[in-house]
């Protein structure tokens, strides 16, 4: 799914939602656990509930990879499940890899052949051949953590040069130029909303992956209005606040609730921006 295909999606659906499927087996309602897969009954139910009102899922990995090979059969039964339903839907593999060119080659391997995501995340630290062997897949995707939202996120990204460029900067400038915007995405946490109006200065076109919205505080409203650009350009994800929203048997029935309120909201923002 390239760049055009994406802002179709957005469109069609009046809606720029990522569900981060953050599946954890101690948080998932008690119900549940008596099936043969909770983790995917957990997810099939959520997307049931939800696929019509988002343009993409987020499986975290680390949720998955935790509970070894069952998590990983969870994982595909999932992915291949959202294929099944719906054809219009990108698939975010949320794993944050990054690491020299052969492993990455197999990351690669692993996350769009092996799993078919439409695209991973990548920590862009050990620089371009860490992220090449992922560009070598056509119509995948590569999003680069650029600016997160965690606390320790000052650490290092804040870190400026003897021209004041914050590192999160350079990276935005320097990876950017590694590939097409219809191939590179940017991690952009949503409580640093405010950054936004400066990273659009540095990457006007490129596809923004926004989480932080809902349980972490974010605002979609400033979100919107700092990030987006003429193809809408953002993907705001939501994680705990929709499928967390309640652990008892009406779950998907809640959570639908919550994406609703999002995509309305998100419907709002697009058709400001003229792009409905």
């Amino acid at each position: 799914m390239n760049r055009k295909e994406l802002f179709q999606l957005i469109k069609r659906k009046r809606s720029f939602l990522c569900i981060g499927l953050d599946t954890d087996i101690n948080k998932i309602p008690k119900h549940l656990l008596s099936t043969d897969d909770p983790v995917f009954e957990f997810n099939k139910q959520i997307v049931d509930a939800t696929h019509s009102l988002a343009v993409a899922y987020k499986p975290n990995i680390a949720f998955y990879e935790s509970m070894g090979s069952a998590g990983w059969d969870s994982l595909e039964k999932t992915v291949n499940y959202i294929r099944s339903v719906t054809t219009d839907i990108f698939i975010i593999a949320d794993a944050k890899r990054g690491d020299i060119g052969n492993t990455s080659a197999m990351y690669a391997r692993t996350f769009f052949s092996t799993y078919n995501f439409d695209a991973v995340t990548l920590a862009p630290y050990m620089g371009l051949d860490t992220v090449t062997p992922f560009l070598e897949y056509k119509d995948c995707w590569s999003i680069i953590l650029a600016l997160t939202s965690n606390k320790s996120a000052s650490d290092f990204q804040y870190i400026q040069d003897k021209n004041g460029t914050h590192l999160f900067e350079d990276v935005l400038k320097t990876a950017e130029t590694w590939g097409s915007d219809d191939q590179i995405m940017f991690v952009v946490g949503a409580t640093k909303a405010e950054a936004l109006q400066e990273i659009r200065k540095i990457v006007p076109d490129n596809f923004l992956l926004v989480p932080g919205v809902g349980a972490q505080g974010g605002s979609l409203e400033e979100v919107a209005k700092y990030g987006m650009n003429d193809h809408c350009g953002l993907l705001v994800n939501s994680s705990r606040g929709i499928i967390y929203a309640s652990t008892e048997e009406d779950f998907a029935k809640v959570a639908r609730k919550k994406a609703t309120e999002l995509q309305e909201e998100m419907e709002l923002y697009l058709e400001d921006f003229g792009l409905l």
